[in-house]
């Protein structure tokens, strides 16, 4: 029997079931990136987010029969358990009191500049209005700066749709900031 290098998701879905390490080293190598990310952008540090990121994957191979095809795709469920992970980490008192010891860095030039984010503009908030894959996308492409072809891959959907998807959300974006 030979090695098997790609699945799908209801493969995966079915390997991960019977604890199999090889589908597991194959979802670790597919989705790592795309969950540190997201751990990264709520927990800054990253030392933390790694250990966040281990967490998250101990979780879902522990949960993997919690998971319901019906509710959602896998990514979109590990994403929720990383996200998740990474906010009760924040909201830890260890983390908290870390938090609190850290140096203030410098900012960008000697006065000390800030660089606006997009929760300044209250860019976070209209996001929300947006349906859940829209946001996602735009999260992953704008936020996260995943190239279409990456988030293509990562929720395994075509690259056409994620175009497609992306400019609708963008559309509908543009809309509602009017």
């Amino acid at each position: 029997m030979g090695i098997k290098q790609t699945y799908d998701e209801r493969e995966l879905v079915a390997a991960l079931r019977t604890k199999d390490d090889q589908a597991f080293g194959y979802l670790y190598d597919h989705y790592s990136g795309a969950l540190y990310s997201v751990v990264k952008q709520i927990v800054g540090d990253a030392e933390v987010s790694n250990d966040v990121l281990q967490e998250t994957f101990v979780n879902i191979w522990r949960k993997i029969e919690l998971y319901d095809e019906s509710k959602g795709r896998l990514f979109t469920w590990m994403l929720n358990i990383a996200r998740n992970a990474a906010i009760d980490k924040t909201r830890s008192k260890s983390f908290q009191q870390s938090s609190r010891q850290q140096p203030i860095v410098e900012a960008d030039g000697a006065y000390g500049t800030v660089k606006p984010g997009a929760d300044d503009f209250g860019l976070k908030k209209v996001l929300q209005k947006l349906k859940d894959e829209q946001r996602l996308l735009i999260d992953l492409s704008y936020f996260q700066g995943y190239t279409h072809e990456q988030i293509s891959k990562a929720l395994d959907i075509p690259l056409g749709t994620v175009k497609t998807r992306i400019r609708t959300a963008l559309t509908q974006l543009r809309t509602l900031l009017q």
